[in-house]
This record gives C-alpha cells, structure tokens and sequence, in this order.
C-alpha cells in the first residue's frame, strides 16, 4: 500500500507540474453528480452516498484554491431534484445545509447562494442564508493568499476580498435562472417608468446578464462533470456560451485531486477561441 500511495504521489506531482500557472481557469463551475451511483456500488443507502458527496466539497475547494482558481461554482441541487421523493428530499437538503454552514464558519471562502433558494421548504432557505451571513462575519481561515481572486472575481465588495469565490448553487436551473433575470429586468424598468416598448427598443444581451445569479462575476472557463454523463442538465446555460467542458468518469464521492489536475492539465492544453 505504500508503494502504491507513493507512485500516485509522484504521478500527482507530474501532473501538477505540466500545468502552467498562466493556464489555470478564472472561474470553475463543477456539477457534483454520481453521489447515488457510488453508494449503491458499495451497498450503501443514499443518504450516506450524498454525506460523502458533501464532505468531498471542502476538500476539493482547497484543490482549486492551491491551484489558483478564482471563483468556483458548486451545483448541489437542481429545479428537477426538488421533485424527488420526499424523504429522500428531506434528507438531502439537511446534508446541504449543513454542509453550507460548515463551510461558512471556516471564513475561509466567500460564499454566495445562487439559485431560487425561495422554491426550498422556508426553514431550509433560512439555514441557507444564515449560514452564508454568519460566514461573512467567521474569522478568516487559510486563505490562498492576495491573488486568489483577482479582477473581475466578482463586485467590487468581493474584489476587495481575497478570499475565493464559492457560489453554491441550490434550487438552481438555467431556465429558472433566465426567467427571473428577465422577469427582475422588467420590474426594474417599470419601476423606473419605462413601457414595455421602451424595454424592447433597447434590451442588449448586457441587460440579462447584469441580472442574472451570477452577476458580477465571470463566466465559467471550466465545467466538470463527474459520473460520466455528458451533457449540462440546464447548469449556467447563460454564462457556458464559451466555456470549455471536461466529463470525467469517476462519481463524485471518489473524485481525486488527481482527477482535478488532468481536468486542468485538459484545458490548459485546450485552444480557446471564444466564438473568434
């Protein structure tokens, strides 16, 4: 076993070093699937497929922090997951409010909730935005140092922070997502006397994206998928116009740092043209 750990130490080195700092993705958006998957594979009951599922999460932040990652973009639950069996449902939105909480009361990340968090049973969407107040006022943990976000990480309150960007994304689904920019954009203007011509006559792509979750922040350069399914299932559909996507195998309770680097590795050796 020690030889085994040691040779995965030394492969685990090499991928690191083949990856140019200058490489590294601003803005990860991760959608953590296979946490039943890997359960059932080990006789387990689901609920403690998601437990592992969430303790993987602060590890893994701690990878994309050394890393220099800038903002990273969790999904822990989508629209269509709130349609699940009720117990199972139940289960799962105490495991992500309380991983939330542990997060937050590290200090070490900024967090932000990024989805219809008022779709959720009220008492859990009240541990949620607890959690993430409480979090703004946690002492500061280890931190990646002054550049781990930098321009464009977010607003100019979260420029000002140093911290890595951690959006969690709950009760989340890009159709949701751009329905209510739109329907917030068009609240906004009539508030400020605006028709729904005048709306029309100048709505820009810039309109909606000012008033979507993610607002303030760069787009994901990097998607990474975990299970094996190839596709986005409605995740950030607005802001992966350009972004690049990496689908790996492996479920996300057994996901490795090994497995971040070749995800990294994976696109620092992608050419981006970005529509050009």
């Amino acid at each position: 076993m020690a030889g085994r750990n040691l040779v995965y130490e030394l492969y685990e080195r090499r991928l690191a070093a083949q990856i140019e700092s200058g490489r590294v993705p601003g803005h990860v958006g991760v959608i953590l699937d296979g946490n039943r998957r890997w359960a059932r594979t080990r006789g387990f009951g689901t609920a403690q497929g998601h437990k592992r599922g969430a303790d993987k999460i602060e590890e893994f932040l701690g990878w994309a922090e050394a890393a220099g990652v800038r903002v990273v973009t969790l999904w822990l639950l989508s629209t269509d997951n709130l349609a699940r069996d009720p117990a199972e449902l139940s289960s799962l939105l105490d495991i992500i409010a309380h991983a939330v909480g542990e997060l937050a009361s590290t200090g070490r990340w900024h967090l932000r909730l990024v989805g219809a968090v008022d779709l959720l049973p009220a008492p859990v969407a009240e541990r949620l935005r607890a959690a993430v107040a409480l979090g703004e006022d946690a002492p500061r943990g280890a931190a990646g140092g002054s550049d781990a976000a930098g321009p464009g990480a977010g607003g100019a309150a979260e420029r000002a922070d140093a911290r890595m960007q951690v959006n969690v994304a709950i009760g989340y689904g890009g159709r949701q997502e751009i329905a209510d920019a739109v329907r917030d954009l068009l609240r906004e203007r009539a508030d400020a006397g605006d028709s729904l011509e005048d709306v029309a006559a100048t709505l820009s792509e810039e309109d909606i994206t000012d008033h979507l979750y993610t607002k303030g922040q760069p787009d994901p350069d990097l998607v990474i998928r975990t299970s094996g399914e190839q596709r986005l299932s409605g995740f950030l559909l607005w802001q992966t116009v350009h972004s690049e996507f990496y689908f790996c195998e492996v479920n996300w309770p057994a996901f490795r740092r090994v497995d971040f680097l070749r995800a990294l590795r994976d696109y620092a050796g992608r050419q981006r043209r970005l529509g050009r």
